[in-house]
């Protein structure tokens, strides 16, 4: 019971300095923001965002009927901001899962091993850092091919490196404390200390990384729809990008534009806002730099 009441505590101090920052509550604000717009999509939608309307509904500018008007097959824009939103969403949810879920079990491996296989998995992470992330993702995106599911796997399985570096230098220090030396004594298996006794210590900065993952992963999501590369069934604002430019009417209609662009740049900026300040209220080195 005190251990859970000083971890309860201790959370309540971190949630507490987190607030004060305002970088951060911005970017909470943001993300509450639009995770309430996509979770409330078939409510404030007044249209289906995938049906055709008449040829005297194309292109036409915002007015009573469409508040952000139409796209060239007269399909409303605002009902595909709030879907798009759900696919923008989970796309960097998800991505974001799979990266932090790579380059944190590496970086625990890498960390705790120490020795030969912590050079060798370091030099191996190095390699795939200078290599451009996103020509590999578009090489990728475009042989596995269109589709939703291609997309999240691409940006989870490349975007692992930072997170496996940053979780690494915690655990070299972690695994010095007297608690995990006390555990290797009694005979503990390596899987154990690394999960039960080093993970649970570097959750907080994972978490932190994850936010900025997803603020990646919405990014590359976005870059890879709106070059073609996205999946066409499913609307993300990146797709109503590359559906603008591809009419040749991104010059004429901006309330077909302008809106996903802005949403985008909100949306990630959220999520970079709110990972920035979250990673300052949980690590002192940080707050002090």
């Amino acid at each position: 019971m005190k251990i859970e009441s000083r971890n309860l505590q201790k959370i309540n101090e971190t949630f507490q300095r987190l607030m004060r920052i305002k970088m951060g509550l911005l970017g909470f604000i943001l993300i509450l923001f639009f995770t309430f717009i996509s979770l409330s999509a078939p409510l404030l939608s007044p249209h289906d965002p995938y049906k055709f309307g008449t040829r005297d509904e194309v292109l036409r500018p915002p007015n009573s009927e469409h508040p952000l008007g139409t796209d060239d097959v007269a399909r409303d824009v605002w009902s595909q901001l709030l879907y798009g939103s759900r696919v923008s969403m989970i796309i960097g949810l998800v991505s974001a899962a799979i990266s932090t879920l790579i380059g944190a079990t590496i970086g625990l491996i890498s960390g705790y091993s120490g020795g030969s296989i912590d050079e060798l998995i370091m030099r191996i992470v190095d390699i795939i850092m200078v290599i451009p992330g996103l020509p590999i993702m578009i090489v990728l995106a475009a042989i596995l091919g269109p589709s939703i599911w291609n997309i999240m796997i691409v940006i989870g399985v490349l975007g692992w490196t930072g997170t496996s570096r940053i979780v690494r230098s915690q655990v070299l220090s972690i695994k010095e404390r007297p608690y995990v030396e006390a555990a290797r004594c009694i005979g503990a298996s390596f899987p154990a200390i690394v999960f039960f006794e080093v993970l649970p210590n570097v959750v907080p900065i994972i978490f932190a990384q994850t936010m900025m993952g997803i603020s990646n992963a919405i990014y590359s999501e976005a870059t890879l729809s709106f070059l073609g590369l996205g999946d066409p069934t499913h609307l993300s604002w990146g797709m109503m990008l590359h559906f603008a430019f591809q009419s040749g009417n991104m010059s004429t209609a901006w309330w077909w534009v302008i809106p996903p662009g802005v949403t985008i740049a909100l949306l990630v900026l959220g999520f970079t806002f709110f990972g920035s300040a979250l990673n300052e209220a949980l690590n002192p080195r940080y707050r002090e730099r």
